[in-house]
């Protein structure tokens, strides 16, 4: 047996390349920490420059109130901060930054120069710091504020270099905490310059507009197109910001910032909250994508859980799960058409003077309904159209083109004619979000005119998505029907698991379950709601424990139901290939217009699209 090694303490040189290891990941992680640092300084203009992806040079420049020449060499310190002071500060932690350990942990795996000018100061004052050399501050010139420069990122450390990845992949991680530090801050003036190129530049934004566009330049214009806004506050927490609507999905989890007073967090309560509040409306694999702030009491949440501090706790986590969910879920209600006259008249002021009324569109034509589903009998087309058609039988030129003149202008009379059926003399009302019904194509697509065009509707997907909700509705009003089995299903779990059903027995008998404890490791399920009579009720329940366990809540039980009345509302819907009358198109319309989330179906599909006139001139090249 080897002799043990003796116990020493480590040089200091080696335990702050430790420390570095938790903090300095990659060339990212040095902008982050920078970033924050000049954020905690009261800065509102933030210059970075970046060369080879960060690993040459890092330089960020801010106008907060700098660093007092005296201080210079402590700031440079591991655990050294002007952020907390006593554990009560710990406790409530209102700033970005708090270790004091970012720019030791920094400066032992890369030079770093510190160049500050105090607020109050006459002159600024720099100071190197490199491994194993600590030079006293020196006179220089500077505005007021702070720079600090990283040259040579893990140059005395080969083997975390070496685990770097390309110079572009490593500037494509560092654009995006620049773009999360633009985003957490809308007062602040953010300029990223790549080899001495300006690569981004964001401006100070006050009003919502100025928001949105800021928000584009980050997100893109499609997700400031499809954002909808949020704006609630109860119990000391507020939530405000932007939910992409679910028709702008992603494939991957790429565009969810969240932050927390300020600060960029990923964390799972946060996630499981929001992905249960799109749960369905989203298409099957696809992410939401989302811009939201979250103001809480800092004495209700922990920062203190991770160095990179992405990860939080939250002392009532089960209340700010329901909050969050609640509060998306709301937002998510508005995704159903919607207009107001004045969108109207702005974006077609040609149709909006001149409404439909529906009443007279039903009963113009009421007496000319039609029967699509007997376009496939032989006999049809002579029965139900308006004009002759011509004989399919040889004719001689003359003839033929005596015959097709006949033909179009017998089709032009009934083109007329028609229109002068459908389209009723303008009222004061104007056009609904969804206008009024014109056709139908084959059975399956409504084709409706309003004041910006041409509207086309799902009709399956969007009835389907009005049963489910009324469905939803009326379940929720009444109280959940159970029933009792006749043999109780025993279920095994684990010893901790079943302590927490048995800490859970309200949650449970509120939803329609019977749950007992046999054994230490055994469940009795005694009682179960009628809805979910056919799902796998062991592995339910033992999902159900696990959320519990984990958020001290879990929609899994409304989820289900939700699915069975989800297909029940798809069983229960009017079907593809059958005709409906100019009333039950219109009726079907209203009924969108009045249902949330009436956008996607119960799948996340959407139920109808718009295209206006100036996209229906470019199909046909007009104007041109």
């Amino acid at each position: 047996m080897p002799t043990p090694a003796a116990i020493t303490l480590l040089p200091a040189t080696i335990a702050n390349q430790i420390a570095a290891g938790e903090v300095v990941e990659r060339p990212a992680s040095v902008v982050k920490e920078l970033l924050e640092n000049s954020l905690d300084a009261g800065a509102s203009q933030i210059q970075v420059d970046i060369e080879q992806g960060g690993i040459a040079l890092i330089r960020v420049r801010d106008n907060g109130h700098g660093i007092r020449a005296e201080q210079l060499k402590l700031a440079l310190s591991r655990h050294a901060t002007s952020k907390i002071h006593n554990l009560r500060d710990l406790q409530q932690i209102g700033s970005l930054g708090f270790r004091g350990e970012a720019l030791a942990s920094i400066g032992s795996v890369a030079r770093v120069k510190l160049i500050s000018h105090f607020i109050d100061a006459e002159r600024a004052y720099a100071m190197m710091l490199e491994p194993n050399h600590s030079a006293e501050p020196e006179i220089t010139s500077h505005p007021v504020g702070t720079c600090v420069e990283i040259r040579d990122l893990f140059y005395n450390t080969p083997a975390r270099r070496k685990f770097l990845r390309s110079e572009k992949t490593e500037w494509g991680h560092l654009q995006d905490v620049v773009r999360r530090i633009g985003l957490s801050r809308f007062n602040l003036n953010l300029q990223l310059n790549y080899h001495n190129k300006l690569s981004l530049s964001l401006r100070p934004a006050t009003e919502d507009n100025e928001k949105l566009q800021r928000i584009a330049k980050v997100c893109g214009k499609d997700f400031s197109a499809a954002a909808l806004s949020v704006d609630t506050a109860q119990s000391g927490m507020k939530l405000s910001g932007w939910v992409a609507s679910p028709t702008f999905s992603r494939a991957q989890a790429d565009m969810q910032y969240f932050f927390l007073n300020g600060r960029f967090i990923r964390d799972k309560l946060i996630n499981h909250a929001v992905r249960q509040a799109f749960q369905d409306v989203l298409y099957g694999g696809r992410h939401p994508a989302y811009v939201l702030y979250l103001d809480i009491d800092p004495s209700q949440v922990d920062v203190n859980v991770h160095p990179t501090k992405h990860e939080v706790r939250f002392a009532q986590s089960r209340w700010v799960h329901d909050f969050l969910f609640r509060a998306v879920t709301d937002c998510l209600a508005q995704t159903r058409p919607q207009a107001t006259e004045a969108e109207n008249t702005a974006q077609n002021p040609g149709l909006s003077n001149a409404p439909v009324n529906a009443n007279t569109i039903n009963a113009s034509i009421s007496e000319n309904k039609a029967n699509i589903a007997s376009l496939d009998r032989p006999d049809f087309a002579e029965k139900n159209t308006p004009f002759p058609l011509p004989r399919q039988h040889p004719l001689k030129i003359k003839e033929a083109n005596q015959q097709y003149t006949q033909f179009f202008q017998q089709a032009s009379a009934a083109a007329d004619a028609a229109a002068k059926v459908h389209l009723p003399p303008a009222t004061e009302n104007p056009l609904p979000p969804l206008g009024y019904a014109r056709a139908q194509i084959q059975g399956i697509y409504i084709l409706a005119e309003n004041a910006q065009g041409l509207v086309i509707v799902d009709m399956h997907a969007a009835h389907e998505r009005i049963v489910y909700e009324q469905m939803k509705t009326a379940h929720a009003k009444q109280s959940i029907q159970s029933q009792h089995l006749l043999v109780p299903v025993s279920i095994s779990v684990t010893e901790r698991e079943a302590d927490q059903a048995e800490q859970s027995t309200k949650f449970f008998t509120e939803l329609g379950f019977e749950v007992s404890r046999a054994a230490p490791e055994t469940l009795l399920l005694r009682q179960i709601p009628v809805l979910l009579r056919k799902a796998d009720a062991g592995q339910l329940l033992r999902d159900v424990i696990a959320d519990l366990m984990t958020f001290e809540n879990s929609p899994r039980l409304h989820e289900h139901m939700d699915r069975v009345l989800a297909t029940m509302a798809c069983h229960g819907s009017v079907r593809a290939h059958r005709s409906l009358s100019l009333d039950e198109m219109n009726a079907l319309l209203r009924d969108m217009e009045n249902t949330a989330r009436s956008n996607q179906c119960n799948h996340g599909r959407p139920t109808w699209v718009q295209l206006d006139m100036q996209q229906l001139d470019q199909l046909f090249l007009r104007g041109r």
